[in-house]
């Protein structure tokens, strides 16, 4: 960390009226980067490139435009870590420095095009450095949550055949916990300021390399990023993206759901082993020329969280629901917002009364958006739509999203069925791989007939909008009954006493299966008697919902939850 805080530029707040100017009075600068046609590939109304680079095509571009002083430099990346210590990178900047960690990569560790790195870090600024150095290098790199255990990394580096793996110190012990039955690794690279035996030290590294790297030639199609994504049975899968359907496949996403223009700065909340960080902390913000705000707050502190929304002008904020439902908990009206003006959830349904919660503080709709990690963005509520509280929104381009039945029939609005993209005549170039050669067949368990589908249940309304039920095998069916686990779980945190909510199916040898209910509580209902609170929850269920959808096992925590996603 040390060695990028060498590089850093200190650079003033841009002033937003003179790049209002230059924007429009430039239109050169979105027709350099191709932004309409990059939109109308979303759209599938023009053919992919064949070759296509982010790296070169977007972030090299933007840094041009910097250099002929067609806009102000503006940062591309504002690194705080909530002690005093700033990172801010122009576009022009993060070119050069992704250049030379390009060259730590083919050089001293020895990666070509092809190869599959694992990275993983926490929200620090070589994360986003080094996922740079591998697009200009043709490498594949396999991000991971920093929550990994030594299990989960054994499993990914043998699953993926990694050459290498990037993580810090706080990680290298548990590496190297399992590296001497990993046949496929060849080299390990640390992020820190010490040296560790076995390992090569990236800021040592950086140091020494040259400035100057040629970007490879990459065809749209080829390998960028795999994604170990989690199912209900079996281990992670191993979801492939090429350079395109990352690189472009936001292009679209970003203007209307995300609603992001050069002159705005995001905070997307997410973990760095999700796509949705890839999503809003990368690709999308990026292709707008969007400055991409991180704090690196290891742990989810409420009123931390807020006084840095007071602090910086951040325009857009991308969080997952549980972050907003520990949100509303807070006395939000006595925190004024410097310049927060636009709203985002994602990763998981957002409950209608936290909605309610935080508009109603806040004076500001939450923008849902659905999506997996195979597919990008499947449906969301654009900016300028009519929000319903607990729905997904409409299906986004390039997407045919229908809600069809076992036997791929469309239903009728408001019946529930499997959330599925029709895939017959114009499959998106966007359209999900699991890796075929350490995977075969995996991709083809996932389309019927004419749609792929989701995994997950819901319905659609009489305009268009979609409205989660569930996963497909996580309906619980009790005596006859199918029953929605966010359903119980919107019910559950409308009560005063819950903050957060999970709700699972049970074994029972009458109904076959019965609602079983984890709750965290709000701090002031701590000290009530346990028997009597949970009586109150069963019965607010029952009235909430239907009496036969309350949970009858569960438990109760005191202890708030981190919000990661």
């Amino acid at each position: 960390m040390k060695i990028l805080l060498e590089f850093q530029a200190v650079r003033s707040i841009w002033n937003l009226k003179s790049f209002y100017r230059l924007f429009y009075q430039d239109h050169k600068v979105f027709a350099s980067l191709n932004l309409s046609n990059y939109e109308a590939i979303n759209r599938c109304e023009q053919e992919v490139p064949e070759y296509f680079n982010f790296a070169s095509d977007v972030l090299d571009q933007w840094s041009q435009i910097e250099k002929e002083g067609k806009q102000p430099s503006n940062p591309a990346l504002w690194w705080i870590n909530g002690r005093g210590t700033e990172v801010r990178w122009s576009f022009e900047e993060l070119g050069s420095l992704s250049r030379k960690a390009a060259n730590v990569l083919t050089d001293p560790c020895g990666l070509q095009k092809g190869d599959r790195v694992i990275l993983i870090l926490p929200r620090i600024p070589e994360w986003w450095l080094l996922n740079v150095a591998c697009m200009r290098t043709g490498i594949i790199f396999i991000p991971g949550t920093i929550q990994l255990t030594a299990r989960d990394i054994f499993y990914r580096l043998q699953a993926s055949k990694a050459k290498c793996i990037i993580t810090n110190d706080v990680l290298a012990p548990t590496v190297d916990t399992i590296v001497s039955k990993c046949q496929f690794l060849k080299t390990k690279l640390i992020i820190s300021e010490n040296s560790r035996d076995g390992w090569l030290n990236f800021s040592e590294l950086f140091k020494a390399a040259p400035a100057v790297h040629d970007c490879i030639k990459t065809k749209s199609r080829d390998p960028m990023t795999v994604f170990f994504t989690s199912g209900t049975t079996g281990s992670p899968k191993m979801a492939e993206h090429s350079h395109s359907s990352l690189g472009l496949g936001f292009a679209l996403c970003g203007r209307y759901w995300m609603e992001l223009s050069p002159s705005d700065i995001i905070w997307n909340m997410s973990d760095t082993g999700w796509v949705k960080a890839a999503l809003g902390s990368v690709f999308a913000p990026w292709l707008r020329g969007t400055c991409v705000f991180v704090h690196a707050m290891p742990q989810f502190e409420p009123k931390v969280f807020l006084n840095t929304l007071c602090t910086y002008p951040i325009t857009t904020l991308c969080s997952a629901p549980t972050a907003y439902r520990m949100l509303v908990q807070e006395d939000l009206r006595s925190y004024k917002f410097k310049s927060l003006r636009h709203c985002l959830t994602g990763g998981e349904p957002l409950n209608p009364e936290v909605f309610a919660q935080w508009k109603s503080q806040t004076g500001l709709d939450i923008y849902e958006g659905y999506g997996q990690t195979e597919v990008g963005i499947i449906s969301a509520n654009l900016k300028g739509m009519k929000v319903k509280p607990g729905s997904m929104g409409k299906p986004t381009a390039p997407y045919d999203v229908q809600i069809i039945d076992e036997s791929c029939n469309i239903l009728p609005p408001g019946e529930e069925g499997d959330i599925a993209i029709k895939i017959d005549s114009k499959q998106p170039f966007s359209f999900p791989c699991y890796n075929s050669q350490d995977e075969p067949g995996k991709t083809a368990t996932t389309v019927r007939g004419d749609f792929y589908i989701t995994g997950d249940r819901g319905t659609m309304d009489e305009d268009g909008y979609l409205w989660f039920v569930g996963r497909a095998d996580d309906v619980i069916i009790s005596a006859g009954y199918r029953i929605g686990p966010f359903e119980i779980e919107s019910a559950l945190i409308e009560h005063p006493a819950v903050v957060e909510s999970a709700v699972v199916s049970s074994p029972d040898p009458i109904r076959g299966e019965v609602v079983k209910a984890f709750v965290v509580l709000s701090p002031s209902f701590t000290l009530c008697n346990p028997e009597k609170l949970i009586q109150e929850l069963q019965d607010h269920v029952k009235k909430t919902t239907a009496p036969y959808k309350y949970p009858r096992k569960g438990g109760i925590e005191s202890t708030r939850v981190n919000s990661n996603q």
